[in-house]
């Protein structure tokens, strides 16, 4: 029994006896065990077949085990957008087509004073104006888009709407006004007369100095004219300056026609007309009388 059992353990580890195992009957070596052939498995040959073929189709593959369909359909190119309008006039231009622009809005109760032909922050607030009630963009300065429709809304301006004399009537002038050649200026009515023996020659907007550096009252004479004046005490310009007291004069004022009555001079008189004054500035004289009254 104790052989037999020997034998059964060795037959389940390596080739070769088992360690401890004496007398372990030997293997027979390969070469004289008898063969035994090992069993093949042969795939039989199909049958040959007579049937017809079936015309049934295949079986569709279902959607959830579909392949996507590759597609080649290119996304729609995004339209480009339309270049702005072209802009004509904006803050800091200045020009006879800004006047124009002036009266047109004014004809239509968009901008309330005289033309002046200077584009400043009132005209801009204007201009937003306009194109806010008429859905455009409301960038302040006049485009192309912006032009056209004014245009198509208004009527060209007579001269007395594009260079009214004043904003406001004249005061009924100084009797030191009436004889000679005299620069005749009212705080009242805030508007300067031009007159050569009680006769006007030509009326413009003034604007006077601040209650801190008020407009000296009386009357005066031009002493001097200086056609490209810049202030050496504000560092301002003054163009078309005619001097009658001191350091006070009678000039055109880019802030003046920009911004109205919004603000105040250093004590001189301003013109916001450009083309008023400068005509003013060739017609007078050293010696030709200034009064400023009430």
């Amino acid at each position: 029994m104790s052989v037999v059992a020997l034998a059964a353990l060795a037959t389940g580890c390596e080739p070769g006896a088992a360690p401890g195992a004496q007398g372990a009957p030997r293997q027979t070596p390969a070469a004289t065990r008898p063969a035994v052939p090992s069993p093949t498995r042969t795939a039989p040959a199909p049958a040959p077949s007579t049937a017809e073929p079936s015309t049934v189709p295949p079986p569709r593959p279902s959607a959830s085990t579909a392949a996507p369909a590759p597609t080649t359909a290119r996304p729609a190119p995004e339209p480009s957008a339309a270049p702005p309008a072209r802009v004509l006039m904006r803050t800091g231009s200045e020009s006879d087509r800004v006047r124009e622009l002036q009266a047109r809005l004014r004809q239509i109760g968009h901008f309330g004073r005289n033309p002046t032909g200077y584009y400043g922050s009132v005209t801009a607030d204007s201009v937003r104006s306009f194109q806010a009630k008429r859905g455009l963009a409301t960038t302040g300065s006049t485009d192309e888009t912006t032009w056209k429709r004014l245009l198509a809304m208004t009527r060209t301006p007579t001269a007395e709407e594009l260079r009214p004399p004043t904003e406001r009537p004249l005061a009924t002038p100084d009797k030191r006004c009436l004889t000679g050649r005299a620069l005749c200026i009212s705080k009242s009515s805030r508007t300067l007369a031009w007159m050569i023996d009680g006769r006007v020659v030509s009326a413009m907007d003034v604007r006077f100095g601040s209650e801190y550096t008020p407009t000296r009252e009386g009357e005066f004479e031009v002493f001097w004219k200086s056609r490209d004046h810049v202030s050496t005490l504000y560092d301002t310009p003054m163009p078309y300056a005619l001097f009658f007291s001191g350091g006070q004069a009678v000039h055109y004022s880019a802030d003046f026609a920009a911004n109205g009555y919004g603000g105040a001079s250093h004590g001189c008189v301003n013109v916001r007309d450009k083309k008023k004054v400068a005509a003013l500035f060739d017609q007078v004289k050293n010696g030709d009388k200034v009064v400023v009254f009430r």
